[in-house]
């Protein structure tokens, strides 16, 4: 992959997880990816964990947005480091913002590993 191709599968996954659209999300995303948020202690493995996680996270909030993005793609390697702002809308309409920065290891054109570093408290709860 290109390094605008890197950037376009992150839009692309980041774009379903704002639009809330598991299909296009999953589409982004290997079968056996694994996810973590490092700075929680969360590990999850494969589509169904996953999906477990989106579901609660939208469940949990009015809106989610992914915004201000920097990129460091690595065409090479096959790596993408994305650090942005996110903003989480509570049910009851309060907002929280945070500064997260995501790893990307990409194989055969999706991610096989998904590696979160975010500020504040863990809004993708690993466990139910």
């Amino acid at each position: 992959m290109t390094r605008d191709d890197q950037i376009a599968l992150v839009t692309r996954y980041f774009k379903a997880v704002d639009d809330e659209d598991l299909i296009a999300l999953l589409d982004t995303l290997c079968p056996d990816c694994v996810f973590s948020v490092e700075t929680h202690d969360v590990r999850l493995e494969g589509h169904d964990q996953i999906t477990a996680m989106f579901t609660r996270l939208w469940h949990d909030h009015a809106a989610v947005l992914h915004h201000e993005f920097v990129h460091v793609p690595d065409p090479v390697t096959g790596g993408i480091a994305s650090r942005f702002a996110v903003q989480n809308t509570a049910q009851d309409g309060r907002l929280t913002h945070k500064s997260n920065c995501n790893f990307f290891e990409i194989r055969d054109g999706r991610f096989a590993t998904v590696r979160v570093y975010m500020t504040g408290q863990n809004t993708l709860k690993g466990t139910a």
